[in-house]
């Protein structure tokens, strides 16, 4: 069975104070960005999991999709199952790409082994893999909040916007991002904000990792500016960093910008 784990844009992300456990209290609008990687599973003999694609720091042992697997296998009789992962979404860049194998990995077991199990049991393991796997497992536009595992509707036309992210080669660990920012109360409320012209995005809906970021990797801000001058109606970091996105409503497909190696750029339509 093969499946394909898509990546996440944040829409605006403010975190907004410290919590009990340690984790941070946030609010963003997680939306579906069609950058995917690919996930296989098959019955077999004996557990595996296999990668190819963009190398993956650390022992296969530890990978999200084998934890996924594992959690399953506490409370049902799960029999063996090979895995493949074949990593396309740059990693450490903000795009929920390791959230997003995982939360496909529960999905993907659930339905291989038929364990009828429905959106809402899902979530809830995927809130013990991460704090955002959860928000895979419906896909949708959704308001985050808490640490970002807590979720309300939310209605947004995005429909058929081009978008351009640009990866600049530059690993941010989500320890040193929250490591740089301080929280704060958010300046707007972000879900008014948002229901508001695209165009006015760019003044009222920001990043508390960008401003935090940006003085220590100017290439984000250079990057941001490189996609304003493109024309984009809206551009931002994701998530904690480091790729880069802008927002082009309008236009068949985001423009042709000129990048450097290591940077990796996606183009398509959310």
């Amino acid at each position: 069975m093969l499946v394909f784990p898509n990546a996440k844009l944040n829409l605006g992300l403010y975190v907004t104070g410290l919590r009990p456990d340690g984790f941070r209290n946030l609010e963003s609008v997680f939306v579906p960005l069609p950058w995917s990687d690919a996930l296989e599973a098959l019955p077999a003999s004996a557990t595996t999991l296999t990668l190819t694609g963009i190398p993956i720091p650390g022992e296969p042992a530890t990978n999200l999709c084998l934890r996924a697997y594992e959690l399953l296998k506490a409370d049902f009789d799960l029999p063996p199952v090979q895995l493949h992962l074949h990593k396309v979404v740059p990693i450490g860049a903000g795009l929920g790409g390791g959230s997003g194998d995982a939360a496909f990995a529960l999905r993907v077991l659930n339905d291989l082994f038929g364990l009828g199990l429905p959106a809402e049991t899902l979530e809830s393991y995927a809130r013990r893999l991460g704090a955002d796997c959860a928000f895979f497992i419906q896909n949708k536009p959704v308001f985050a909040f808490e640490k970002g595992d807590v979720f309300e509707a939310i209605s947004l036309n995005l429909g058929g916007i081009a978008c351009k992210v640009v990866y600049p080669g530059l690993h941010i660990s989500t320890a040193e991002a929250y490591a740089r920012v301080t929280p704060r109360p958010p300046r707007h409320d972000l879900r008014t904000a948002l229901q508001q012209p695209l165009e006015t995005w760019r003044h009222t809906v920001g990043n508390d990792f960008e401003e935090a970021l940006t003085p220590h990797y100017p290439v984000l801000g250079d990057i941001k500016q490189a996609l304003y001058a493109a024309g984009a109606a809206y551009a931002s970091l994701s998530g904690s960093g480091s790729a880069v996105y802008g927002l082009f409503p309008g236009a068949a497909v985001a423009p042709q910008i000129s990048f450097p190696a290591p940077y990796t750029v996606w183009d398509g339509r959310l």
